[in-house]
């Protein structure tokens, strides 16, 4: 007998339709399996017959071919254990599954049929029609995560027996439909344990300037030297971003559920805050920017809609840093291997840090520095020029003096700062309202030329301040950016000189 299982399979962060066909005839015993499964899915004819006979059924004895849909995708993963599970008990007259072009199957099973979670279900739950009459039927363990798409109809299960039981007694009366992430989740969904800007001491320099690159989405770089408060600062600068809005939340979940979704079997909780990735100095391309035979997405793709704090930045490997020119620029990450061409969305705020010199004490005022002039300049010059324009805010980071940490003048919270960097956020939203940008980092030239609305006394500062200074095309684009967003803090349609000198001072390096 022959029968169809709709399911899915997930290529880079997105869900493939294809189907599980069944065929099974009176014959010598076999089971054939084609349509480009990888490894994880040739092996499933053993766990999904163990299952089977766990519950039961037998589905063995029979002349069996089962191919899977379209030919020329490879398929990957465990996600069709359960469609084949289910197109076996079928062809083989075991179970009667009244509409079942209606469902769509995803999930792995174990030996003894239990039903474990899968990767990338949030992607397939994205992928459904929520005009149609599908229904998903997944892992009890994968609810949480297709709960976040609002309008799913959906089936779940934690054994194969208990979706058998289940199908077999009328699957559409017990599906239910997601509410969505907003119904799901009414807390202010942000409040994670980041540490808090009151904790630090004096560095009004560095905060201003976070809070800078946190208003316009800029690129930052921390320079000083060792135990100045470079990383602290940056471990800080998470909890003065927006929170996310249900959009992102989707987009960045789907991310880390196809990364690690399912990883040593446990359920997949969705990414509420921003992500902050700190990848090791020891980091390689792949693990970076993504790739590998299974074109998994790197720190790049798993910082999107967040942070990647590069901590020690000339320490990394340079040829590793180059390839986060094309991320940071446009804002995706292209893999491109023989199977295909995959492209994660990879928008994020680059932080870094670095100590001045091999030794790190040529800008502290108390230490004297022990390195040779060419020995700062290999130093420095470890980060290339291309990417070093590319990132926006640049700052020293001085010690601060032990007589500070004895005051008890009052500091700023990190929520006091956010609710500037919300105003400012809000400010370009609607500025950028009906066009493909978000924040004043990702403009052109043309779209930051006229945003940046100026006398013409300012814009001859400008000018003559570029020229001084030596300032390429890409040098002067981004302080106009800089500036944008230095004035929305200020709620100012026009650009200052004021605000202008202080873009230039985050240009020093």
């Amino acid at each position: 007998m022959f029968c169809k299982i709709r399911s899915f399979s997930i290529f880079g962060i997105k869900a493939i339709p294809v189907d599980v066909e069944v065929n099974t005839s009176m014959g010598l015993p076999s089971f054939t399996l084609v349509g480009l499964p990888d490894n994880a899915v040739r092996e499933s004819r053993e766990r999904v017959v163990s299952a089977i006979r766990s519950i039961g059924k037998v589905v063995t004895g029979f002349y069996t071919t089962v191919n899977i849909s379209p030919a020329d995708l490879r398929k990957e993963s465990c996600p069709l254990d359960l469609p084949l599970a289910i197109g076996l008990m079928v062809a083989t007259l075991e179970i009667e599954v009244p509409k079942l072009e209606r469902l769509i199957f995803v999930g792995e099973l174990s030996l003894d049929g239990l039903l474990k979670p899968v990767s990338g279900a949030l992607a397939i739950a994205m992928k459904i029609d929520k005009r149609s009459d599908d229904i998903l039927v997944i892992p009890r363990e994968n609810e949480s995560e297709v709960s976040v798409v609002k309008g799913v109809r959906y089936i779940c299960a934690g054994s194969l027996k208990e979706l058998v039981k289940i199908l077999e007694s009328g699957a559409m009366e017990s599906s239910k439909i997601s509410s969505g992430l907003c119904e799901k989740n009414p807390i202010n969904v942000y409040e994670e344990g980041f540490p808090d800007f009151k904790d630090i001491i004096g560095m009004d320099n560095v905060k201003r300037a976070l809070e800078i690159a946190a208003a316009g989405s800029h690129n930052f770089l921390l320079v000083g030297s060792p135990g100045s408060g470079k990383t602290t600062c940056a471990r800080c600068f998470p909890g003065i971003l927006p929170e996310m809005t249900d959009y992102e939340i989707q987009e960045t979940s789907t991310i880390h559920s196809i990364s690690y979704g399912a990883r040593f079997g446990k359920s997949f909780e969705p990414i509420t805050s921003r992500p902050f990735r700190q990848p090791h100095c020891s980091v390689s391309m792949i693990s970076l920017v993504g790739g590998g035979s299974l074109m998994k997405p790197g720190e790049t793709a798993l910082a999107h809609n967040g942070v990647l704090f590069l901590d020690d930045i000339p320490e990394f490997n340079r040829i590793v840093l180059e390839a986060l020119r094309e991320p940071i620029e446009t804002g995706f990450t292209s893999i491109t291997r023989a199977s295909g061409t995959v492209v994660y969305p990879s928008r994020f705020i680059l932080g870094a840090a670095m100590n001045p010199c091999p030794c790190g004490y040529s800008m502290d005022p108390k230490r004297e520095c022990t390195c040779i002039p060419e020995a700062r300049k290999r130093y420095r010059e470890k980060i290339s020029g291309p990417v070093l324009d590319r990132i926006d805010i640049q700052v020293s980071v001085q010690p601060i003096d032990v007589y500070q940490y004895a005051s008890n003048s009052n500091v700023e919270t990190s929520y006091d700062i956010r609710k500037r960097v919300c105003a400012a956020r809000e400010i370009q939203r609607v500025r950028f309202k009906g066009t493909k940008f978000s924040t004043n980092s990702e403009m052109n030239f043309v779209t930051a030329k006229e945003s940046c609305k100026m006398s013409a006394v300012t814009e001859k500062f400008l000018v003559a301040s570029a020229e001084k200074l030596g300032l390429v095309a890409r040098d002067y684009h981004r302080i106009l950016k800089v500036s944008r967003t230095i004035a929305d803090i200020r709620n100012s349609d026009s650009v200052e000189i004021a605000d202008l000198s202080e873009a230039l001072r985050y240009r020093v390096f």
